[in-house]
């Protein structure tokens, strides 16, 4: 087809590495670290039945109906309760914009903030999803390096001084892809920044309740909450086929969020919100929650255990505190994209990390998930994982 009949917006948006993988992974001799998805032996199946019949029970032909552009006021109510009863947060439900996932949170944002050339601040390296998503827009990404602690501080400044900078998108908790959570002491830096910079800090926020080691840190918004936008999703401690996550912002882009909002979908499904706001009624989020950090604690560790067995210290990796993913950086010069090649052949995949940086290629860096796989497939995927790093050797 004409490459003009293309809008320049999408031309140059890649399709996702990622699920390009997946595809790999679908064969079932292949041992695959590569997805970010939950794990589905822990999806709340019957709670869940029983949760849509009782909301058929109380609702029936209205949960069929169009809902409201902000989303169900009763599942809004319940994140605002939960905002202040784990981060002390006062955030009013009417605050509360329900999307299609966090991801469609990104995308109203580049709808309502971006225009082509707009510095955007972005993690290096940063969450795919949002790369992509924001690509869209045509920003000028302007990365920053993401230490042990967080953004290395001094970059930001420079990276930022003069820039015009419009906004910092973040996962300040067990970050995707590399694990890493920012210390309190770096949140506070950045925030510092951020206010004197006049810059929007984007939170997204979908691994903070996988804490399986260490103590919560406190959100941006505890710093500046006028300068933070929240992103949050049901999808990693519920279930991700709901699509149902949330924003929150200052009330002057949550109004354009809004009218984005509606251009875009008219409403979030009100059928799965009321099926999920029945199940948050009627079982304890908490009690289920702490099901899987104990299964993914079990899982990380016997990653790490597994490692430190099987591969040569050349390799070092992050130790997560919680989430999903372990982040390893490689010897210099040795590529992530070859080693991938040979570790497909030997029918175990992962993540190169290349995908996760907007001006870099070749970067000897890769992701590893733990959260689909058990003790026994991780060790034999970790085996087979050494073979092809001595191949490329």
């Amino acid at each position: 087809m004409e490459q003009e009949i293309f809008a320049e917006r999408i031309v140059r948006v890649p399709r996702s590495f990622i699920r390009e993988i997946l595809k790999v992974s679908l064969d079932p001799g292949i041992i695959s670290f590569a997805g970010g998805l939950p794990n589905r032996d822990l999806f709340p199946v019957s709670a869940m039945e029983a949760a849509s019949a009782r909301a058929f029970e109380l609702h029936g032909r209205d949960m069929l109906q169009y809902s409201s552009s902000e989303g169900l006021l009763p599942l809004r109510r319940y994140i605002a309760d939960r905002y202040l009863r784990r981060k002390g947060l006062r955030i009013p439900a009417e605050d509360i914009l329900i999307t299609n996932g966090s991801q469609q949170g990104l995308d109203l944002l580049g709808k309502a903030l971006i225009n082509a050339g707009d510095a955007v601040v972005i993690e290096e390296p940063g969450y795919l999803g949002a790369i992509q998503s924001l690509s869209v827009y045509r920003p000028r990404f302007v990365p920053v390096t993401l230490a042990d602690d967080g953004l290395d501080i001094a970059e930001l400044r420079a990276a930022t001084d003069g820039k015009g900078v419009k906004m910092m998108y973040c996962v300040p908790s067990f970050q995707n892809p590399s694990g890493i959570t920012y210390t309190e002491g770096n949140r506070r830096q950045v925030a510092e920044v951020a206010d004197a910079r006049g810059f929007f800090v984007v939170e997204d926020d979908p691994y903070g309740e996988l804490r399986f080691s260490g103590s919560d840190q406190p959100s941006f918004a505890a710093m500046i909450p006028e300068r933070t936008i929240l992103l949050g999703s049901f999808s990693k401690i519920v279930a991700p086929g709901l699509r149902i996550g949330w924003i929150v912002a200052p009330e002057a882009i949550r109004e354009k969020l809004l009218v984005a909002k509606q251009a875009s979908d008219l409403n979030t499904s009100g059928f799965t919100q009321q099926i999920l706001c029945q199940y948050l009624l009627d079982n304890d989020l908490d009690a289920h929650i702490a099901c899987i950090v104990e299964a993914y604690g079990r899982q990380c560790r016997a990653m790490v255990d597994s490692i430190d067995r099987h591969l040569p210290a050349t390799i070092t990796w992050t130790r997560p505190e919680g989430g999903m993913f372990l982040w390893g950086r490689l010897p210099r010069g040795l590529s992530a994209m070859k080693l991938f090649d040979h570790a497909a052949r030997e029918r175990v995949v992962f993540v190169p990390g290349d995908p996760f940086y907007t001006a870099r290629t070749d970067v000897p860096a890769l992701r590893f998930n733990f959260t689909c796989a058990n003790e026994q497939t991780i060790e034999e995927g970790m085996i087979r994982f050494s073979r092809a790093f001595r191949q490329v050797m």
